[in-house]
């Protein structure tokens, strides 16, 4: 009785010939609804992203509880971050450079011989050099002109006290600060040669090189815009523990538009915590 019952109710689902289109309409419909659920839950385990990358890299970058919270909810919820970091890695496109988000600090160095192959002298504009003879990366004296411009219209200039340093002038400036000082304080306040942002021709020193600039005008106005840019505070008041310098809010690396919105959007503006994320995400890939 049971095997004709379940041959009678499974038969509607299968006949093409029947002449009770209700009937049809009762078992036919369910059963598709049924199997388009099955279907889409089957699609969402085969097709479900790999996040491994990512978390190792969030595992290995030392960030806060808070970001790492947030760039989880991000990867589970949307694909926003996804989207946003793979248009930074995008080999293919045309902004890409690697230069403009590789981890140069106390741990990460350049190499002795690197020097920028679009290195250009800067020249009194929109904004003024303290000294002949300053020079940046071709993409980053641009920026700096269209947000000196930006800054002028405000009735404010900015001034350049230092931007790219080769190895050799990097370890006479920390050769001069350690004798002066010691070697263990030089390193709170100076990098040593290679590990200077300034070797990568991208890093400007604004105004009197002092903790004073920051109460300046052009030293407000450039924490509240720098990102807006490209540029990005390299060394952040209260944060020595994570970068190992002492605070510099003078010291601007630019990183290109993309990457600075992406350290503000996702990693609380620490130009240090994001480019440790990329750089663990890296070598996780």
């Amino acid at each position: 009785m049971k095997k004709v019952l379940f041959i009678f109710l499974l038969f509607p689902l299968y006949s093409v010939h029947t002449d009770s289109q209700e009937l049809r309409r009762q078992f036919y419909i369910p059963f598709l609804d049924m199997e388009v659920l099955l279907n889409e839950y089957l699609e969402t385990i085969y097709n479900k992203p790999d996040f491994s990358n990512y978390l190792t890299a969030l595992s290995n970058s030392q960030l806060p509880d808070n970001i790492k919270r947030n760039i989880e909810d991000h990867l589970y919820q949307n694909s926003a971050f996804i989207n946003d970091l793979e248009a930074i890695l995008d080999k293919n496109s045309a902004t890409y450079d690697p230069y403009l988000f590789i981890l140069v600090d106390k741990n990460h160095s350049l190499s002795e011989n690197y020097a920028p192959f679009d290195i250009e002298v800067l020249r009194n504009g929109f904004y003024y050099i303290n000294e002949a003879g300053l020079m940046l990366r071709r993409e980053a004296a641009r920026s700096l002109e269209e947000m000196a411009a930006a800054a002028r219209a405000e009735g404010l200039s900015l001034l350049v006290s230092s931007a790219y340093r080769s190895y050799i002038f990097q370890d006479e400036v920390f050769s001069t600060w350690a004798r002066q000082l010691g070697q263990q304080s030089a390193e709170r306040i100076s990098a040593r040669p290679g590990h200077s942002q300034h070797q990568l021709g991208t890093t400007i020193d604004f105004g009197s090189i002092t903790d004073d600039f920051a109460y300046t005008r052009e030293g407000r106005w450039l924490a509240a815009n720098a990102s807006r840019f490209g540029w990005s505070l390299s060394y952040p008041r209260g944060f020595e523990h994570i970068t190992g310098y002492n605070w510099e809010s003078w010291h601007y690396r630019y990183v290109g538009k993309q990457l600075a919105a992406f350290i503000d959007n996702y990693f609380e503006g620490i130009q240090q915590y994001a480019l440790r994320f990329i750089h663990e995400f890296l070598l996780a890939a």
